[in-house]
């Protein structure tokens, strides 16, 4: 059983996340391929190591046991695929793409760490979601960070941070904004194609908010763009706002050149994933970066 170690990840997740549910999302697989693999132990062993509960799960004595070894064994495989890198030390580029909110406002707090486990250089493709995948099935990047579920046969996708959509603005506005505020102000809006304009188109549906009747300013295709002239807007008329990932205006609103308000009764969230080829799951370089990512619970 120890040469297949991916099952006593498995296992190590399911106790980590407390529940099967939890761990099959952050592994990337069903939920009854981790029942499958945790039974797979269990008869390997001839013995019982976890039990359900409703408020999740117990491990048995000889779970507590295996749950020991299994860390340290997973401890001594994370020290050898450091020497390993050092070994192999040859010179290339790791290629990573990311969409636009996070590539433009996450990844480059961790590119330098990223390379400094990798130990070479680590350039970055920011594109659409549709787009950034495209280029993982093409083999142009070596890994993938989206914030739309484009989900394809081949690649791996694991869960990774949440992100919250909020609505802000040049100006103070009201904390709570009710379905009516929404035509007080001048918008500008992200394009059609961008995965946060559907995600609110959706959550305005259910409002019952008709954007065709606000007075749209302009629509762009860059979050960056979107910030950009929402700081630089005219602030003697009405309020000029968006709706955008926290992460990309996260500076400006804790300097406040930027306010923030929500939706009453809504919350606009979403997942943020990391994708990577099938054909590379024991590449130890792509193995490093996600595993350090994945290290990251909170940005």
């Amino acid at each position: 059983m120890l040469k297949d170690f991916a099952k006593i990840q498995t296992f190590l997740m399911v106790i980590k996340e407390k529940s099967f549910s939890k761990a099959s999302a952050k592994l990337g697989i069903s939920q009854p391929a981790v029942t499958q693999q945790i039974k797979y132990i269990e008869d390997y062993l001839d013995t019982k190591i976890v039990e359900r509960k409703k408020n999740g799960i117990l491990l048995t004595k000889e779970g507590e046991d295996l749950f020991r070894i299994a860390t340290k064994l997973e401890r001594a495989i994370a020290n050898s695929e450091k020497e390993l890198l050092k070994i192999i030390n040859k010179e290339f580029t790791f290629i990573m793409g990311s969409s636009f909110a996070i590539g433009n406002y996450v990844l480059p707090n961790y590119l330098s760490e990223i390379k400094k486990r990798i130990n070479n250089e680590v350039y970055m493709n920011v594109a659409l979601s549709a787009e950034i995948i495209d280029q993982l099935e093409d083999k142009k990047i070596d890994v993938a960070l989206i914030e739309s579920p484009i989900f394809r046969d081949g690649i791996i996708y694991r869960e990774w941070v949440e992100d919250e959509l909020v609505v802000f603005s040049n100006q103070p506005i009201q904390k709570q904004l009710k379905a009516q505020d929404l035509y007080n102000f001048d918008w500008i809006c992200r394009d059609e194609q961008s995965h946060t304009r559907k995600l609110t188109s959706d959550v305005f549906e259910e409002m019952g908010v008709q954007c065709t009747s606000f007075n749209v300013l302009g629509v762009l295709a860059s979050p960056t763009a979107i910030k950009e002239s929402i700081l630089h807007a005219d602030k003697s008329g009405k309020p000029v706002v968006s709706i955008m990932s926290r992460h990309v205006i996260k500076n400006e609103l804790e300097n406040g050149t930027l306010f923030e308000a929500k939706l009453k009764n809504y919350k606009i969230e979403r997942k943020f994933y990391i994708a990577y080829s099938k054909e590379r799951k024991h590449d130890a370089f792509v193995e490093s970066v996600v595993s350090y990512l994945l290290s990251l619970n909170k940005i």
